[in-house]
C-alpha cells in the first residue's frame, strides 16, 4: 500500500466571498425605506407618492453599483457594510422628503432666502457623489497599506482642511460656528472629510510611536503613567482640539478629532492611563474654553435649562427636540403624522433623529441606533482580522470616529450632552456628511478585504510531489 501526504489550505479550498449574501441584505436595504416612502405618501396625501418608481430606482441603483465594484474589486470584504450604510442614507432621503412636504419648513425658507429648494433631490444627488467616491476608492486603492506612505502628508492636509473655514471669504459663520466654506454655490464641512485624513496620520504615527509611548516610567494609583516626553503627541493634539474649539467654536469636531486620537492611542499601546488622561485633558479642555467662549457657554446653558425663558428666546429647538421624542412613546406617531417641523430649519440636518424619534418612537429609534452599531461592530472586527498593523489602527480609528460622531449627534438631540452642531452619518441632509462618510465604509471595506482574502495557496514543489512515502 502507498499514501502521499497532501497539504490544502484555505486558499486552495477556497474561501466564501459572501457576495451573495450582501446582494440579498441590499435588496431588503432598498425595500424598507421605499416601503417607507410609500407610509409617508399615504399619510400626507392618502395616495402613492408619485416619486415612488424613480426615487426605489435610484436607490436600487446606486445599491447595484456599489455591488457590482465591490463583488469586482473586494471580492472577500464585510458582508454588512454596504447594505447597512445604504439602509441609513434611503431611510434619510425618505424623511428628508416628508420634512419638505412641511408647510412651516417651506415658509422659514421663503422668509431666510426668498424662495424654498427642496432638500431631497439635492441629498439624493450627493448619495450618489458619495457612492462615486466609494466606488473610486475601492478601485484606486488597491491596498490600505499604501496610504501609509502619506502620514506626515495626512497630517498636513487635515490642518489645511480644519483652517480652511478660518480664511477670510472662504469661510462662512452659521449660527456662530465657523465650520463651513462656501464654493461654487455648495457649501461644504471640510471637517468631515479631515476625520478620515487624521485618521490616516494617526495609524500611521502610531504604528511607529506605539512602542515608545508604551512604555511607563511609574505607577501611580494603579494607573502606568507614561514618560514626560513620551505626553508630547497627545497634548499637542489636545492643543489642536482646543484651538479647533476656540477659532471656530465647533464643540463636535474638537470631540471628534481629540476622541478619535485617544481611542487609537489606547488601542496602540494597551495602557489605559491613556484614556484617563485623554478624558481629564478632554473635560480640562471643554471647561477652559467654556467659561470665555459665548458661543459654547450657550450651548452649555441650553442644555442644562432647555425649557428657561432666557433659552427660549435665543432658541427652542433642543425645547422642541425633547417634547417630539416625548411625543413619539414607544411606537412613534406613525411615518408623516409627526410635529418636528416645529423644530425649524435645521429638522432635517441637526435634528433629523428627533424626527424619527416621534414618528417611529423609541423602538424605531433603537433599531437606528442598533444599524449604526452594526456598522461600528463591523469595523471593530475588521481592524481584529487585519493582518497589519497599520490596518488595524486605521480599522479602529475609524470606526472609532463614527461611534463618536453618532453618540454626540444622538446626545445632543436627545439632551444627554450639549449640542455640537454635527450630523448624524447617512441619515442627515448634507453633501459633506453623507459623501465622507461613503467614502469611509470604502475604506473599511478595502481592509475588510484584505483581512479577509485567503492566503494565496503555497507553489508547488516538484521534489515533494515525486517523493512519496511508501509503507508496506
Amino acid at each position: 500500500m502507498s499514501s502521499t501526504t497532501h497539504t490544502s489550505t484555505i486558499g486552495a479550498i477556497g474561501a466564501p466571498s459572501r457576495r451573495n449574501t450582501e446582494l440579498a441584505l441590499l435588496a431588503f436595504a432598498v425595500v424598507i425605506p421605499l416601503f417607507a416612502y410609500i407610509n409617508v405618501g399615504l399619510a400626507l396625501d392618502g395616495k402613492l407618492p408619485s416619486g415612488m418608481l424613480g426615487y426605489g430606482l435610484g436607490l436600487g441603483l446606486l445599491a447595484a453599483v456599489g455591488h457590482i465594484v465591490v463583488r469586482r474589486f473586494a471580492a472577500y470584504a464585510d458582508p454588512l457594510l454596504l447594505p447597512l450604510g445604504t439602509l441609513l442614507n434611503g431611510l434619510g432621503l425618505v424623511v428628508i422628503w416628508r420634512l419638505d412636504q412641511s408647510e412651516k419648513l417651506q415658509r422659514l425658507a421663503k422668509l431666510a432666502t426668498g424662495t424654498f429648494n427642496p432638500s431631497a433631490p439635492k441629498q439624493l444627488m450627493f448619495s450618489a457623489i458619495g457612492i462615486a467616491l466609494f466606488v473610486g476608492v475601492l478601485m484606486l486603492l488597491k491596498d490600505h497599506r499604501v496610504l501609509q506612505r502619506y502620514t506626515y502628508i495626512s497630517m498636513v492636509a487635515a490642518l489645511f482642511l480644519l483652517l480652511l473655514p478660518l480664511v477670510p471669504g472662504l469661510g462662512r459663520n452659521v449660527f456662530g460656528a465657523k465650520i463651513w466654506i462656501s464654493v461654487a454655490g455648495f457649501s461644504i464641512q471640510p471637517g468631515e472629510f479631515a476625520k478620515i485624513v487624521i485618521a490616516i496620520f494617526f495609524a500611521g504615527y502610531l504604528m511607529v510611536k506605539r512602542d515608545a509611548l508604551a512604555l511607563a516610567s511609574r505607577r501611580f494609583m494603579g494607573l502606568y503613567l507614561p514618560r514626560g516626553r513620551d505626553l508630547g503627541p497627545i497634548v499637542v493634539v489636545w492643543a489642536m482640539s482646543i484651538l479647533i474649539l476656540v477659532f471656530e467654536t465647533d464643540l463636535g469636531t474638537s470631540l471628534l478629532f481629540f476622541g478619535m486620537f485617544v481611542v487609537m492611542l489606547y488601542v496602540a499601546t494597551e495602557r489605559t492611563s491613556w484614556i484617563v488622561f485623554g478624558l481629564l485633558m478632554s473635560a480640562v479642555g471643554a471647561v477652559g474654553v467654556a467659561t470665555f467662549e459665548p458661543h459654547v457657554q450657550q450651548r452649555v446653558d441650553a442644555w442644562l435649562n432647555p425649557f428657561a425663558p432666557e433659552t427660549l428666546a435665543q432658541t427652542d429647538q433642543i425645547a422642541q427636540s425633547l417634547m417630539a421624542f416625548g411625543s413619539g412613546g414607544v411606537l412613534g406617531t406613525g411615518l408623516g403624522q409627526g410635529n418636528s417641523d416645529l423644530i425649524g430649519f435645521a429638522a432635517n440636518s441637526d435634528f433629523i433623529l428627533a424626527t424619527f424619534g416621534e414618528e417611529l418612537g423609541l423602538a424605531g429609534v433603537m433599531a437606528i441606533l442598533l444599524v449604526y452599531g452594526l456598522i461600528v461592530e463591523r469595523g471593530v472586527r475588521t481592524a481584529l482580522a487585519a493582518r497589519d498593523p497599520f490596518g488595524k489602527l486605521l480599522a479602529i480609528g475609524l470606526s472609532g470616529a463614527f461611534a463618536i460622531q453618532v453618540f454626540v449627534v444622538s446626545g445632543g438631540v436627545m439632551g444627554l450632552i450639549p449640542l455640537t452642531g454635527m450630523t448624524m452619518p447617512f441619515l442627515a441632509n448634507g453633501g459633506s456628511s453623507v459623501i465622507a462618510n461613503w467614502a469611509l465604509i470604502g475604506i473599511l471595506i478595502r481592509i475588510s478585504d484584505t483581512a479577509r482574502r485567503p492566503a494565496p495557496s503555497p507553489a508547488p514543489n516538484p521534489d515533494a510531489e515525486m517523493t512519496q512515502v511508501v509503507r508496506p
